[in-house]
């Protein structure tokens, strides 16, 4: 049988780190070679660096619970083991670009949950279903820094999973204008109850950050490629308004939205029930099958029933209605963790190894 992919997990003492960590643990096509983490828990296998602070409520994968540590900054130590990486560091934005440079240069590819490459524009950003063209921006990107293999890939912000598909799958309608207010989990911050308990019966009307990442990043992923960089597209123009929420996982959001072209509410329910991309046509082992589901009854989806669907990388839509200032407004949700973190970016890796862009050295 041929080997499985050789993956390091760089950043994986963190909520999002421990997520790959468990996603990977029985992964059909990966394996985990390296954990890497910072120099306090370098040296230290993987339980004992995690003890007190492992999130979830299943044991950390024997597979991974003796694995010593690593340090993400011993660049070359990390490279030579493994044929690519998922990064998940919480460093500073310049740090953590030069860090992801430094593997890619280092003939190694990154797919990355951290901000701090969205807005480079060679480096593209990935909702697999919804533009895997972008990923023929990675041969100019290699030109950049010289690579033959190395690159940076990311996936966008865990909120805007919860929307961007819905409006993706009603792109030939023209839409014009949408405002979206997203409801967010506390593991979105890294946190759960034990470890935040001033967010129980709470919630916080500001996420650093968080609205203009919800308004610049769905334009980027609706962009084109021209001259060797992704051209955000223009339209629709998007506010945002995000707060964070009493919720362990999932980020729910209401949206508004109008277009140029009419369709009637079956249409677009027709649609979305409908909707899938190249990896559910490759039947990628992390695709979920369907991408989107709607629910007819009012009070869904809830964040507790439905953010779990298909293993937490689909996203449930409800709610569609006509409104007095746009044309339409629903609900929408997506686990935050999953789909729109670790699990989004396992899945942007398996594209890219089915499409050869990741080679095993």
């Amino acid at each position: 049988m041929e080997r499985k992919w050789r993956v390091a997990v760089v950043g994986a003492t963190g909520m999002v780190g421990q997520r790959f960590v468990s996603l990977l643990s029985d992964h059909p096509w990966f394996e985990i070679a390296v954990l890497a983490a910072s120099a306090r828990s370098a040296g230290k296998p993987y339980a004992q660096a995690v003890a007190g602070r492992w999130a979830f409520d299943w044991p950390i994968p024997p597979s991974a619970a003796s694995l010593i540590v690593q340090d993400a900054s011993d660049v070359e130590a990390v490279t030579s083991q493994v044929d690519f990486v998922f990064c998940a560091v919480d460093m500073k934005k310049e740090e953590i670009r030069a860090l992801e440079d430094a593997y890619a240069k280092a003939e190694t590819p990154v797919v990355s949950n951290n901000s701090a490459h969205r807005g480079t524009p060679d480096v593209p950003m990935m909702i697999p279903e919804l533009n895997p063209d972008h990923a023929a921006v990675i041969e100019y990107q290699k030109k950049r820094l010289g690579t033959r293999t190395g690159f940076v890939t990311v996936k966008p912000n865990c909120s805007i999973q919860s929307y961007v598909p819905a409006l993706s799958a009603l792109m030939d309608l023209r839409p014009t204008r949408v405002v979206v207010s997203t409801y967010q989990a506390i593991s979105g911050a890294g946190k759960t109850f034990a470890r935040w308990p001033e967010m129980v019966d709470n919630v916080i009307p500001h996420i650093g950050g968080e609205e203009e990442k919800s308004e610049r990043e769905p334009l980027k992923i609706w962009g084109h490629i021209e001259n060797g960089v992704i051209v955000p597209a223009s339209s629709p123009v998007i506010s945002a308004h995000c707060v964070r929420v009493a919720v362990a996982d999932g980020h729910l959001a209401t949206c508004w939205a109008s277009f140029e072209k009419p369709a009637s509410r079956e249409e677009i329910i027709a649609r979305w029930r409908a909707f899938e991309g190249l990896p559910q046509k490759l039947n990628l082992p992390s695709a979920p099958h369907p991408f989107i589901q709607y629910f007819d009854e009012d009070s869904r989806p809830q964040t507790r029933l439905d953010r779990d669907f298909e293993r937490g990388m689909g996203i449930s839509l409800g709610r569609l209605r006509g409104d007095s200032l746009f044309d339409w407004r629903f609900v929408g949700l997506s686990h935050n963790t999953l789909r729109g973190a670790a699990g989004g970016a396992v899945l942007i890796a398996e594209l890219l190894c089915a499409q050869g862009y990741i080679p095993k050295k």
